[in-house]
């Protein structure tokens, strides 16, 4: 499973730009110590250095879940979410061969 965050910095001030940053380095941190995290990375964007993005893989949606609503991911990645584009972050990785999610709601 593969998590696309974009962030856009708060202004380009670079006291902002920093503190965003800080706040991706730590999320990244306490992504890595969580159970089924298989990595990740940080970056910016080359044609509007204000949109940031925190990628994260992940061996299901349930080990991001998990990650996300800890002790440590309420108290400092879920404030950073403020910064976060709206817009839908979860995928799955398509393999050659192997079947797709269903597209069904669930239960």
């Amino acid at each position: 499973m593969l998590v696309v965050t974009r962030l856009r910095a708060p202004s380009p001030d670079p006291a902002a730009v920093t503190a965003l940053l800080a706040g991706l380095e730590q999320a990244q941190g306490i992504f890595a110590a969580r159970p089924g995290y298989l990595g990740g990375e940080i970056g910016r964007n080359l044609d509007d250095p204000d949109l940031w993005v925190l990628s994260s893989r992940w061996e299901n949606v349930g080990s991001y879940r998990r990650a996300l609503s800890s002790y440590e991911g309420k108290m400092h990645i879920q404030p950073l979410m403020v910064h976060a584009v709206d817009e839908p972050s979860a995928y799955e990785v398509v393999e050659p061969g192997a079947d797709l999610n269903v597209d069904i709601p669930r239960a």
